[in-house]
């Protein structure tokens, strides 16, 4: 059936005529638009297709529960290793060495450490989003509840540190229209909405619920607000693990401990928390129930957070002054102090000596409060493995959805649309006046032909620009909606451009409309239609063009140099510049995909077709038919022109569906670790550390600081020679 359609719509398509180019060029956009509006819903990935559909999480009548079941998930991670090979040399650079730890339901554990010492890179290995790389090279052993976990089987939710949304919707719609999208079983608005009021209780929204979102142009919530409503938007499916990339940053104090609090009280409510965060203040440092503290990718410590780590430290000699930031007496610790070439001998030394103890300890002891052997069994949950990725609402539920989302966007940008208006109209005014009232001269025929050039060429940039400079941002977000499941992206491009073409009319419409009347172009009123019709279409074409160009590059800096750099290219082969029988043969294909030269051709037609010009020589042009024949024109019509435009439209939004599918981010897969580099679990028991204190002998602390600088590092004392100590147990 679906065969037999793709038949028909090609041959319809090739039906209209036209050079061959143009018609192989339409029948490959109707193949594509055809697999792209009867494309299937997010494909599972081959791991995760033999699920049991049994184990999805069911109330008791059966019926999928809107807030979801949250499953208690514990992540323990061995001997992560992540190294980084340099393009021009042998060199390797490792930003992981042999890290572990464990993270478990009900506990904040935050990753701590300098710059550059691999706290976003373990939060990305755990999360499983480290770009992937074929420089890069990840091992190590990952589980979850005491399973192996390739692929993520379970609920989790990633924020990220740039918080992107659509900027003209509220707080409300961005979580509603969420809402809807990843929950299309909750039929009922009613429940939506509670479902919805609850989670802006929940995070502190409700104040800011009717505000609009905003950005750099417009003034919306705060940005603490953004990042709770980040936080909002992922918790929507009941997620059983947050990872929150740095959470904090780019806000105030007041707005960082509120995020930490939401946080803190996530944990609390049962989900497994972790985040990266770069030196909190104080009050900040004490809602951590863990901590894990990386320099230069090495651990140097994981364990319970609080005083912990203090009486970790303080038995190497390294006590933290009373009054003073945890947090920052730990960033000093570990931190490499390069202001001159002793201080970087000695901190590194000391740096390296904690690596060397903690590497040690670890072996013996990881968490004060371990999970035993019987403890995992007990834990362990089968997931589903369709839980993760699933085909949400239906096609129609997804393009009616993103359809209004794509609308309020357009409609509301009131700074865009005021910018927009105000260029169209003073262009048109300048080139009206510089074009005023033309003649039937022999001259005017050159000066018509120029404002016509003119006027597709402004059309046309007019709308790349805007595309350009957008684009980029929104497909992070339709990237991070996608891979969530929450739609395909053929309703989300077939809603985009619906959505475009009302708000996008008025402007062409405004520019010919002060424009042609000026110029004193063709007096008929079915000329001027046809004129902003073509001008229309064009403006439509070249939007298309920017988001192929958006989906394209990888930044809004490199669109914003690659649009305008393509569209110099079809203006040169626009047919005014260059004629189309003159044109090399190597070259003859870019004037039958250039979006300037079509509309040129179909303005110029429109102009002078009917028209006479007052001529005095025999050689001179006495009509319009004349002129067109001098630019290759003569026998073409305004169909031709305005179906070739359509096939570009065409072409061009099935060539953007391509891109996004092709550029979707990739993550690196973890390999596990040789065997013999895996060490051993420990089976551990809850320790009475008080009694075990008073039957030690009291001895001296071994005291980092006191290895001589001139002796190697390997000579420092050995582990076995410290007096043994555990690690008191949250209490």
């Amino acid at each position: 059936m679906v065969q037999l359609g793709g038949k028909k719509v090609g041959q319809m398509v090739l039906g209209f005529g036209g050079s061959g180019v143009g018609q192989a060029l339409a029948a490959v956009a109707a193949a594509l638009l055809l697999r792209l509006l009867s494309g299937p819903g997010p494909a599972l990935s081959p791991e995760t297709e033999g699920g049991d559909d049994d184990n999805d999480a069911t109330d008791d009548k059966g019926e999928t529960p809107i807030s979801g079941k949250l499953v208690p998930v514990t992540i323990r991670w061995r001997n992560i290793n992540c190294s980084l090979s340099d393009k021009s040399s042998a060199a390797i650079r490792f930003l992981l060495k042999n890290v572990s730890g464990e993270a478990k339901p009900g506990r904040l554990l935050a990753i701590m450490g300098p710059s550059g010492s691999g706290k976003t890179t373990l939060l990305n290995v755990l999360a499983g989003q480290l770009t992937a790389s074929p420089r890069l090279h990840l091992s190590g052993l990952l589980e979850v509840n005491g399973n192996s976990s390739p692929n993520k089987a379970y609920k989790f939710a990633y924020v990220r540190q740039e918080d992107l949304f659509f900027s003209q919707l509220t707080v409300r719609e961005t979580l509603s229209l969420a809402a809807e999208l990843q929950l299309p079983d909750i039929s009922s608005a009613e429940a939506r909405l509670e479902y919805v009021n609850s989670l802006l209780f929940k995070l502190g929204l409700v104040s800011c619920a009717d505000t609009i979102v905003g950005d750099a142009k417009v003034r919306g919530v705060s940005g603490g607000e953004k990042k709770r409503l980040s936080l909002a938007c992922e918790l929507i499916a009941s997620p059983s693990v947050i990872f929150a990339d740095e959470p904090t940053t780019g806000l105030d104090a007041f707005q960082a401990e509120k995020v930490m609090e939401t946080l803190r009280q996530l944990a609390q409510d049962g989900h497994t928390v972790i985040c990266s965060i770069h030196q909190p203040r104080g009050s900040v440092y004490n809602k951590f129930d863990d901590i894990v503290l990386l320099t230069e990718g090495a651990l140097v410590y994981a364990g319970p957070a609080h005083d912990e780590p203090l009486a970790y430290f303080s038995k190497f000699g390294y006590h933290c002054p009373a009054h003073e930031n945890p947090a920052e007496f730990l960033a000093d610790l570990i931190s490499i102090d390069y202001s001159s070439a002793e201080s970087v001998f000695s901190s590194q030394k000391r740096v390296d000596a904690l690596v060397e103890s903690f590497s040690q300890q670890s072996s013996l002891v990881l968490y004060a409060t371990p999970i035993t052997r019987r403890e995992v069994f007990n834990n362990r949950t089968k997931f589903s493995k369709k839980s993760r990725v699933q085909k949400k609402g239906g096609w129609w539920m997804q393009f009616r959805l993103l359809l209004r989302r794509a609308w309020m966007q357009a409609s509301r940008d009131g700074p865009t649309n005021k910018v927009r208006a105000r260029m169209s109209i003073a262009s048109a005014i300048i080139f009206g006046s510089v074009f005023w009232r033309m003649g039937r001269s022999q001259t005017s025929i050159q000066d018509r032909m120029g404002l016509l050039q003119v006027a597709a060429i402004n059309t046309a940039m007019a709308a790349l620009t805007k595309t350009v400079g957008v684009f980029p941002k929104e497909r992070a977000i339709v990237n991070r909606e996608h891979a969530k499941g929450s739609y395909t992206l053929g309703p989300y491009l077939l809603s985009k451009l619906l959505a475009e073409i009302p708000v996008g009319a008025a402007f062409p419409l405004m520019f010919g409309a002060v424009l042609y009347p000026m110029a004193r172009l063709h007096p008929a009123l079915s000329r001027f239609g046809k004129f902003c019709g073509i001008v229309t279409v064009e403006s439509f074409a070249a939007s298309a063009m920017g988001l192929t160009v958006g989906a394209m590059v990888p930044t809004t800096e490199a669109a914003m140099a690659v649009g305008p750099s393509l569209m110099t290219v079809f203006i040169v082969f626009g047919g005014y510049y260059v004629n189309a029988e003159n044109t090399p043969i190597i070259f003859r294909w870019i004037p039958r995909i250039s979006l300037i030269r079509w509309a040129f051709q179909g303005l110029c037609i429109n102009e002078f077709r009917g028209l006479q010009f007052d001529h005095q020589h025999s050689y001179d042009i006495q009509n319009g038919e004349q002129a067109l024949e001098r630019i290759s024109f003569g026998g073409s019509h305004i169909r031709d022109t305005m179906i070739a435009q359509s096939r570009i439209l065409l072409f061009l939004y099935c060539t953007t569906y391509l891109l996004l599918q092709k550029n979707k981010p990739k993550y690196q897969q973890l390999e596990a670790a040789p065997l013999d580099e895996i060490q051993p679990e420990v089976q551990l028991e809850p320790l009475n550390t008080e009694q075990d204190e008073q039957n030690q002998p009291k001895e001296p602390p071994v005291t980092l600081n006191q290895v001589e600088l001139n002796q190697p590092l390997e000579s420092s004392p050995p582990i076995d020679q410290a007096p043994e100590f555990v690690l008191e147990g949250a209490k």
